[in-house]
């Protein structure tokens, strides 16, 4: 049922109603026949009207083309109503800080209020406080719930584009009182806690930029498929796939199927399929079973002997180069005239694994003068002896995943395979198989496969860095694969803003990293604790002779403005350790700043006869103001509980932004991709847990991949890309 228009009285607007239903293109009339304070309705194509606040938003939640905007499943959206019962009580004084309390302790792990993704539960809680007025700006600005400012800010600024419009546009218009106009500053201006850039880029995150239908589906009936090849672990590129199955099957409450594509067993292996689950999971992907094609091996057997009875296939001994040619040339296989009895007796062979087998294959006999090439007699099964990671060696014939994909697809029940287009010219062939199978058809789906520049995707040539030592593994945070980005630092949800942004298009383009690693930023950073490093080499001495005689502490914040992140110990002492590179930039009576000290005078700087900084000297003027100082350095304490760090930054594994057609990547290799720094961190970071992201201030952002154990071993911390710089190691 569609929404012809939702109505409403002027002087009344349904603030949580008018931004969910700009969110999901609705149209809007203000009503000036409506009475003062009535209740908002929809009118329907068919003449009907539901009425009540969150009566809309549900429906709206509903038919929104928004991905999980009503929760993914029945037991999400029963969260949400319960969610929508929170805003009202935001209206009312004697509650409203109870209220606020309670959803800042809840979203101090959190990006939206249920799962990765903008719901209607957001919509409400955030248009309840925009509404309030001049009492939320001024607990806004006390800084009092962090959690929930730092959401309100981080939703603000995301959706700055239609949340201003709806306030300028319905809320202004209402005569300008202070409260409503605090309403729409509060609104307009939420920037502080993001990054400078953070209207500019995916103004509706959540939404996909390019909204389609897939071609006859109907709701409650979609099934798809995700079927990876365990043939490695799971890359930024698969991940597209897998959220966009995702999204269409939540967007038409339909399921989802994990399948391994297990027919290749020269390639794959349980540790694949191990980790391979491990990143279906860590993408969020809520998948009804997991099954495989190898499931289906015996089934598949009795279906090529069917099509070789009806005479739709053949064995075929031509060799391989000679096959592919004739395959171009558009010239009929010699044995494509064998007789059924002819083709029986070698697809046994072919069974058995003799060495008669060994030279056969299975085509099946479409086209050969068929313009789509793809349609020219494909091979459906070919003769391989090896074990296989899951049923050993019960098979000596597999099939290509030309025969078994459309195959099992239709078997399962599968209605819609989703595809990148690079498989656009097999299609014609994905439905005369199973034409001639006389199988159910699958519609099929395509979408752009997602290229991303200075990155191969190829599993295979991936494998040979592995296999050459290049890097550490499949996990290599220089890889492209989920286990390897998430161990650079990324979060999930800004692979999801990422992926989800650029929707289901069917354009082909070169995504920059750096976009991703920008959206990445605006999580982190308003949450990730800080903390202080100097470089361990050359590093310089600063005595401030009216320093404190004996070392004291103090308990300051890990993050200024995010009491979430904790507190820290830092100790001020005499002498302090700071970076050569900033006491090059220094000069004799020179006034710097101290970070999270105060500012002191340098009275003298000692070299030796190379030039080189060996120490220098000072006082301290902590009267003095931080605003005068060109410089503002971090420092650590001449003490022996600092620990040691290990730095890691990585760059690109090739030099090229894309490949051509033909060229080979080992030309192309990148020589230095990895830099590695000695430093001294804060004696704070012995706390850290692995995986735990934060800022070393004025050095960037970092994730422990290696926390602390013992002070003879280093800490070791990877450089997060902060979405500006081209290569690190230049």
């Amino acid at each position: 049922m569609e929404i012809k228009q939702l109505s409403f009285a002027a002087d009344s607007p349904p603030l949580s109603v008018i931004v969910a239903a700009e969110l999901a293109g609705i149209p809007l009339a203000t009503d000036s026949s409506l009475a003062s304070g009535s209740t908002p309705f929809f009118v329907l194509s068919n003449g009907l009207k539901l009425h009540g606040t969150y009566v809309l938003l549900r429906f709206i939640g509903r038919i929104a083309k928004l991905p999980n905007f009503y929760g993914a499943t029945a037991y999400e959206s029963s969260q949400i109503d319960e969610w929508l019962e929170y805003a009202p009580v935001l209206s009312s004084g004697s509650e409203f800080e109870n209220v606020c309390k309670y959803i800042d302790e809840y979203l101090e792990k959190r990006t939206f209020i249920l799962g990765h993704s903008l719901s209607i539960a957001d919509v409400a809680i955030w248009s309840g406080l925009a509404g309030v007025g001049v009492r939320w700006e001024s607990l806004r600005k006390s800084k009092k719930y962090q959690n929930l400012v730092r959401w309100f800010n981080s939703l603000s600024s995301e959706y700055d584009s239609v949340l201003s419009e709806v306030l300028a546009k319905y809320v202004s218009k209402r005569g300008g009182t202070g409260k409503q106009t605090a309403s729409k500053q509060g609104a307009v201006s939420q920037s502080k806690n993001v990054s400078a850039d953070a209207s500019d880029k995916g103004k509706i995150a959540n939404k996909p930029t390019a909204e389609v239908d897939l071609p006859g589906a109907e709701i409650g009936e979609v099934r798809l498929r995700f079927a990876p090849e365990p043939s490695g672990y799971l890359h930024i590129g698969h991940s597209k796939a897998a959220l966009l199955n995702q999204y269409f099957a939540q967007r038409y409450h339909g399921s989802v199927i994990l399948r391994f594509d297990d027919t290749n067993p020269a390639k794959e292996s349980n540790e694949f399929v191990d980790n391979i689950i491990k990143d279906v999971e860590t993408l969020g992907i809520n998948y009804e079973r997991i099954t495989y094609t190898s499931d289906y091996f015996p089934q598949m057997v009795e279906m090529a002997e069917k099509l070789i009875k009806q005479g739709k296939a053949y064995v075929d001994d031509t060799p391989r180069e000679q096959m592919q040619k004739e395959r171009m040339d558009g010239i009929e296989s010699k044995c494509r005239s064998n007789s059924i009895d002819e083709n029986l007796k070698l697809w046994n062979e072919m069974i058995e694994g003799s060495e008669r087998g060994l030279q056969c294959c299975l085509r099946g006999k479409l086209d050969m003068q068929d313009p789509n090439k793809s349609v020219r007699d494909p091979v459906y099964y070919r003769c391989h002896p090896l074990a296989h990671h899951r049923i050993g060696s019960k098979y000596k014939i597999y099939p290509t995943y030309d025969f078994a994909c459309p195959f099992v697809d239709s078997i399962e029940g599968i209605t819609h395979a989703l595809r990148s287009s690079e498989y656009h010219d097999r299609n014609a062939q994905y439905y005369r198989i199973q034409e001639d199978m006389g199988l159910r058809k699958v519609e099929i789906y395509e979408f752009s496969r997602l290229n991303m520049v200075y990155t191969l995707l190829s599993k295979r040539k991936l494998l040979w860095f592995v296999q050459n030592g290049k890097v550490d593994g499949w996990d290599d945070p220089r890889f492209p694969t989920v286990q390897g980005i998430v161990r650079r630092g990324l979060k999930i949800e800004a692979l999801i803003q990422f992926i989800v942004e650029q929707g289901a298009s069917k354009n082909l383009n070169l995504m920059e990293w750096d976009k991703l690693w920008s959206i990445n930023k605006k999580i982190i950073d308003p949450v990730c604790p800080r903390h202080t490093a100097v470089i361990e080499e050359r590093r310089v001495l600063l005595t401030l002779t009216d320093g404190p005689e004996k070392p004291f502490v103090r308990i300051i914040p890990r993050h200024k403005k995010y009491e979430g992140a904790g507190e820290k110990c830092t100790t001020y002492t005499k002498s302090i350790w700071i970076d050569y590179a900033d006491a090059v930039c220094i000069s004799a009576g020179e006034e710097i700043t101290l970070m999270d000290w105060g500012n002191a005078i340098i009275k003298d700087i000692e070299k030796d006869q190379d030039g080189t900084i060996k120490q220098l000297t000072g006082v301290l003027h902590l009267k003095g103001s931080v605003k005068t100082t060109k410089l503002k350095l971090t420092w650590l304490p001449d003490t022996n509980e600092l620990v040691s760090l290990s730095l890691h930054e990585y760059d690109y594994l090739i030099t090229k932004k894309k490949l051509e057609e033909g060229e080979d990547f080992l030309d192309v290799l990148n020589p230095c991709t990895k830099k590695v720094t000695a430093a001294l961190g804060d004696s704070n970071m012995r706390n850290l847990k692995r995986g735990e992201v934060l800022q070393l201030e004025r050095k960037g952002y970092f994730r422990c991949d290696v926390p602390f154990v013992r002070p003879s071993k280093p800490i070791v911390l990877f450089a997060i890309p902060d979405g500006r710089q081209q290569s690190v190691l230049k």
